[in-house]
């Protein structure tokens, strides 16, 4: 028996065998050329710098000034007797809100009352005087006319007329005088405010100051509220934009308590008429509503004041802008994925984003890993960690401003 196998067996088991080595070769070639390629873009990006670019913006970005500012009150007065009286009466509470007319203090006024009384009475008195006078006056002109009286009498009578009608003016004048000096035995609020600390009881003495140097206690302040205004200053280089934007309309104002809880909004009224050569600054006033009394005389609040607005800037993120030995510059991507240093100009800085000079909006530049590059370097976008966010170009808060 022998042990080949017949050759017809043999020749069909041939294509098999040479299928099975074709398909061999070509899993074997395409695993190799795929190893291939792996291994060149690996190099490729071995050579290669991972950064996060952003594509610049172009929009109105308002220039906004940011300093410190102090409450103050548009009207505070300091109330006192302007005679000497025993207060009779307090109508009111320290800390209330009083309105404009409201009786606050009543002084003792009965010497007042009787002066009024017997100005009165004289006025009466020199009224029927004259009254008598006048109707001497008729018979005399009579009498003067069928000749039975001189010239001289006729002016004697007319005389005392005229003496008398001036007299009636004077004690009229009293009667003013009097009443004046009665009203001031009722002290009102010359405005709405709040009432402050009350130096004077129902009984006390009071008196009017003797002179500016020795004036005596008030007897209650009033502070204005609502509305209430913010002093602050500026640069003095920023004087002629605010102008300008004044005359444009109202330049609004934001003003925000250290807490940092509520926000006011309100606009300039008042720019000072002289800049401090101290300082190199202007003094400014801006008036808020206050309908609550969140802001309060004496109270420190950040100021942001936004006197103009850059029309159609290129805005690009803050950490993008790079400072070179002579300017700045930013890396901005190729179309080649090579990056290339642009000069730039700053021309408003905040906190998330620059608006610059130098670069067109549309073009990508290199906001993070800008520390790893060079003019022609080869970069690639990096990979975001989840969750991370692409750099914004948000408004942010405003710090500073680049000539």
């Amino acid at each position: 028996m022998s042990d080949s196998l017949p050759s017809g067996t043999v020749r069909k088991r041939w294509p098999w065998v040479i299928g099975a080595v074709v398909i061999a070769a070509v899993l074997g070639t395409w695993w190799w050329t795929g190893n291939q390629r792996q291994d060149a873009h690996a190099a490729k990006r071995a050579s290669s710098v991972a950064v996060v670019t952003a594509k610049s913006e172009a929009r109105d970005v308002a220039v906004k000034l940011r300093t410190n500012g102090t409450v103050t009150a548009l009207q505070t007065v300091d109330l006192r007797a302007q005679i000497t009286s025993t207060v009779q009466a307090v109508h009111i509470r320290e800390g209330q809100n009083v309105a404009q007319g409201d009786l606050l203090f009543t002084l003792d006024a009965r010497a007042e009352e009787a002066n009024l009384k017997k100005a009165d009475a004289q006025v009466e008195k020199d009224r029927a005087d004259l009254a008598t006078a006048q109707r001497d006056l008729e018979r005399q002109r009579e009498l003067f006319a069928q000749k039975f009286i001189s010239q001289a009498a006729l002016d004697v009578a007319q005389n005392k007329v005229d003496t008398l009608k001036g007299q009636l003016a004077v004690d009229l004048a009293a009667v003013e005088s009097t009443k004046v000096a009665r009203a001031y035995t009722e002290i009102r609020a010359p405005f709405g405010g709040r009432t402050g600390l009350i130096q004077v009881r129902a009984g006390s003495l009071v008196q009017p100051s003797v002179s500016a140097t020795a004036a005596s206690a008030p007897l209650v302040t009033i502070t204005q509220i609502d509305p209430i205004s913010v002093a602050f200053t500026l640069p003095e280089q920023e004087l002629g934009t605010l102008q300008q934007a004044l005359r444009a309309g109202p330049v609004p104002v934001t003003a925000t308590a250290r807490s940092g809880a509520e926000v006011f909004k309100g606009k300039v009224s008042f720019v000072d008429n002289a800049v401090d050569t101290a300082t190199g600054t202007i003094r400014v006033k801006a008036e808020f509503a206050n309908p609550t009394g969140a802001l309060w005389p004496g109270m420190y609040v950040n100021v942001e004041v936004a006197p103009r607005t850059i029309p159609n800037a290129v805005v690009i993120p803050t950490q993008a802008v790079q400072t070179g030995p002579e300017n700045r510059f930013v890396y901005v991507v190729g179309t080649d994925g090579k990056v290339a240093a642009r000069p730039i100009t700053v021309d408003y800085l905040e906190e998330t984003f620059a608006a610059v000079s130098g670069i067109a909006a549309g073009e990508r530049v290199v906001a993070e890993g800008a520390q790893n590059l060079r003019a022609g370097s080869a970069v690639v976008e990096a990979e975001r960690a989840p969750g991370s966010e692409p750099p914004k170009l948000g408004k942010g808060d405003a710090r500073k401003k680049k000539g």
